[in-house]
């Protein structure tokens, strides 16, 4: 019996380009922290932070493995402009909402499961702090309260795709893998939650298959195909 669905943001509630989104994300980024002395190095190093959350194992928050990873190459001192990266996501941040869509789609697939009675999570990938994901949220006309968990990399230890980022989720919220159906627009990261026993859907309309699976494997479609999935729960 299904019990709950597991939502992606990025791409799947809140449409986008990935590519075109992190440009504009990096530049906002690049240009509020310039004048305490970082350059485009900035960007290689946020890089290096995020590609160590997608390492991490458990052992410590992506938070505190972000700040590790950060640390090592602008110092220690870094950590106190926190508070400037805290004003980031807070206000220029929003500027970023002008290069991602919307889709009113994704209010009516969300109030659905609550007829329903399904819980609803969202498993946005926690490589960002909360304040940023409720940013997202808002920009994909949702609010947090629509969700009984919202991963960020304060809450959580492990990223997509590893399976144990899954796991995570299935363990805090007291459920089993059968029990929930995975639903996201990346055909490696989110459709990995397969290979634990969950379902899955396949959101078409902001599709990333970089390495060409054949997604046949999976129930697939757009929105108007989600919304018939989900009333057939």
């Amino acid at each position: 019996m299904i019990k709950a669905i597991l939502f992606d943001l990025d791409g799947t509630l809140l449409p986008m380009d990935l590519d075109v989104f992190l440009k504009a994300y990096f530049h906002g980024l690049v240009k509020k922290l310039a004048p305490l002395g970082y350059d485009e190095g900035l960007i290689d190093a946020i890089w290096k932070g995020t590609g160590a959350m997608v390492k991490n194992d458990g052992s410590m928050t992506n938070e505190a493995r972000w700040w590790q990873a950060f640390c090592e190459i602008y110092g220690d001192k870094a950590r106190e402009d926190e508070k400037h990266l805290d004003s980031f996501y807070a206000n220029e941040f929003e500027q970023v909402r002008a290069v991602c869509g919307y889709n009113p789609a994704s209010k009516q697939v969300i109030d659905l499961c609550h007829e329903k009675g399904l819980r609803t999570i969202l498993a946005t990938n926690p490589a960002f702090p909360a304040v940023a994901t409720r940013a997202r949220i808002r920009w994909a006309g949702l609010d947090f309260s629509d969700f009984e968990l919202v991963t960020s990399y304060e809450n959580s230890s492990y990223c997509k795709p590893n399976p144990d980022y899954y796991r995570e989720i299935l363990e805090k919220q007291g459920l089993a893998p059968e029990e929930c159906i995975m639903v996201g627009n990346d055909a490696h990261e989110d459709m990995i939650a397969k290979t634990l026993g969950m379902g899955v859907f396949l959101l078409t309309d902001c599709l990333i298959n970089k390495t060409g699976a054949d997604i046949s494997a999976y129930p697939h479609g757009s929105f108007d195909e989600l919304i018939e999935f989900i009333k057939k729960i």
